[in-house]
């Protein structure tokens, strides 16, 4: 049966990863000096290109907080490059393992070896950052690096292309267009290994494509990340700091608290100091320019509809003004909205966000909010809020999810020396510091047998030594 004839835009993209690949097959891995030098390119590449990138990501979003790129992107990709350069050493270095008694004389070794070609699927709402901080990894473990940015941040993919075309060989680490041919060729390329960052949906798309070649994958997927605020909760300060967490980026951040579980008696004066926070975060002026606009008319349509099915089954909506005034739409800029009565029924309660849309659901008994989170996917992020320590160890034990942060928002993702992942529906796989690292080398085991040992015993013919052999086995068992 004849194959379906190839674009030309999927030529080059298997040409291109051919060469990569076949260079991780006969080339020596690099040398500490030459990642160490490959790190620093990246470096360079992001530092110098710092306002540009500012302005690709805004143009592309509409408009873009540069404060908010700065920080969420620019930032903790160098903290990442940084961390990576300065510990290289350490994670490259055979990792010393305990022998068993009974194989005395002797040692055991594991062996960090580059995987060979790693592949990136970015997202659009942290471009920067969720395509170089796996980069980091891939690099940091010796790969070589096939990248292919978001189609809906097309400045942004282009820049990119450009920046690390100027920095690095085509041997070493290549950007790709953003095509559709090319992108649904990607994923079937037969990597070593495959990062994914974006919805559970594509994710399941993606791990198929990758799962015929029985390439590993790194999922970061999303859902909808709960923040439960205690009886014991200072109301006011998990008020502030929800907001904070909900308006980072208009609520475009895969680890967002996308719905919040209160005492019901608390529900009405929570709603009430978070939208104060919220004004006072980020005021009532659409031209505001510490607030982001939405990423696409297509996502502010999917937005003013999660908020009308709630309006239309009986929640009360809390906003400055209504999202089709022209003022805030021409910006493509979605008012920050409480959604106060939010029922599981209701669709903004049945999908992942992704906006400045906060649903508020109350509860009675302690024990509620476990049981909800516990029906549902487990989260990519959990937030518990209040002071008393039972009741949060016993969320913590009794919730499975991707990371939690405990009285505030977002920052477990920050931590160097924890790993960034979800679970189930929400990822699988872990990257971030010496979990990339790890993630993305083969941990080689290694035995050294000793000259003085006596293994031999265990060869036949057999007799009476391996009678002997196997009661010394058994006691040491």
């Amino acid at each position: 049966m004849d194959q379906p004839l190839k674009s030309p835009g999927q030529n080059a993209l298997e040409d291109a990863f051919h060469r990569l690949f076949e260079l991780t097959r006969t080339a020596p891995p690099p040398t500490l000096a030459e990642r160490l030098d490959r790190l620093a390119r990246l470096r360079a590449a992001v530092s110098d290109n710092e306002s540009r990138f500012e302005q690709a990501i805004s143009a592309d979003f509409g408009h873009r907080s540069t404060v908010e790129t700065t920080i969420a992107e620019t930032m903790l990709v160098l903290g990442e490059i940084k961390h990576a350069a300065n510990s290289l050493a350490k994670w490259m270095a055979p990792k010393r393992v305990a022998t068993s008694l009974q194989f005395f004389p002797a040692k055991n070794r594991l062996m960090p070896q580059p995987l060979g070609v790693v592949g990136i699927i970015a997202p659009w709402n942290y471009p920067l950052q969720l395509t170089l901080a796996p980069a980091v990894a891939a690099l940091a473990a010796g790969n070589r690096v096939m990248i292919k940015p978001s189609e809906l941040v097309p400045r942004f993919s282009a820049l990119l292309q450009e920046v690390i075309a100027s920095k690095f060989s085509a041997d070493e680490m290549i950007v790709t267009g953003i095509e559709d041919d090319v992108s649904k060729a990607f994923a079937s390329l037969p990597f070593d290994h495959l990062i994914f960052t974006g919805s559970t949906r594509v994710g399941r798309l993606v791990a198929e494509a990758a799962g015929r070649n029985l390439t590993p994958v790194t999922l970061e997927l999303g859902g909808k990340s709960p923040a439960i605020v205690d009886r014991s909760a200072d109301i006011a300060e998990a008020a502030e700091r929800i907001a904070y967490g909900k308006l980072l980026n208009a609520g475009q951040t895969c680890i967002a608290p996308d719905y919040a579980l209160v005492p019901e008696a608390s529900v009405q004066e929570f709603a009430g100091k978070v939208q104060a926070s919220m004004q006072r975060m980020f005021g009532t002026d659409p031209d505001n320019k510490d607030y982001t606009s939405i990423v696409s008319d297509r996502h502010y349509a999917r937005l003013e509809g999660l908020v009308a099915d709630a309006a239309a089954r009986g929640a009360r909506i809390m906003q400055v003004t209504s999202p089709g005034d022209p003022a805030w739409k021409s910006k493509r800029k979605f008012p920050p909205t409480i959604v106060v009565g939010a029922t599981p029924e209701m669709a903004i309660m049945q999908e992942e966000i992704f906006g400045p849309l906060l649903p508020i659901m109350g509860y009675r008994e302690a024990g509620e909010p476990v049981a909800y989170i516990n029906k549902h996917d487990r989260p990519l992020a959990l937030y518990w809020f209040g002071k008393d320590d039972a009741a949060r160890d016993e969320v913590l034990d009794r919730t499975v999810s991707g990371g939690v942060t405990v009285n505030d928002c977002l920052f477990h993702f920050a931590q160097m020396y924890q790993p960034m992942g979800g679970v189930g529906a929400s990822g699988t796989g872990a990257y971030h510091g010496a979990w990339g690292f790890d993630t993305l080398s083969k941990l080689k085991p290694v035995f050294y047998r000793s000259k003085f040992n006596r293994l031999a015993d265990l060869y036949p013919p057999y007799g009476g030594k391996i009678a002997r052999l196997e009661k010394l086995l058994r006691f040491m068992s």
